[in-house]
């Protein structure tokens, strides 16, 4: 399995930036797609995560109502768009899958991440 993050970069503090992922393998034979990140300094958390059936999804508290993950299976590609960038929010974002879980422990396979920082 190869996951492969993009579109990180600079933003302001309330600003907004989608990142992309695309995977090697087929999406929709995964349980859930989401997205995990690590600050500098701190260890890998969950940031939040939808399953490819049945609707369930997860999001962390500091991602709640300003983060989403969405999928398009056709591209086997992994979105989170993020909206009102905080300070706190700098760190390398991983898109990750699993087979089992949707939720703050998920990412049985995670890969190459990209940076986003954020700073006025």
């Amino acid at each position: 399995v190869q996951l492969q993050a993009s579109g990180g970069g600079l933003v302001q503090p309330g600003g907004s930036l989608n990142l992309s992922c695309t995977a090697s393998v087929r999406t929709s034979e995964f349980y859930a797609v989401g997205w995990l990140r690590q600050a500098p300094g701190k260890e890998r958390e969950g940031v939040g995560c939808v399953s490819t059936v049945g609707g369930r999804s997860y999001y962390s508290n500091s991602a709640l109502d300003r983060f989403t993950v969405s999928v398009d299976n056709a591209k086997n590609t992994v979105y989170l768009q993020m909206n009102s960038l905080k300070l706190e929010d700098t760190a390398v974002y991983y898109c990750a899958l699993d087979n089992y879980l949707c939720g703050p422990s998920m990412g049985e396979y995670w890969g190459q991440g990209t940076l986003v920082t954020v700073s006025s």
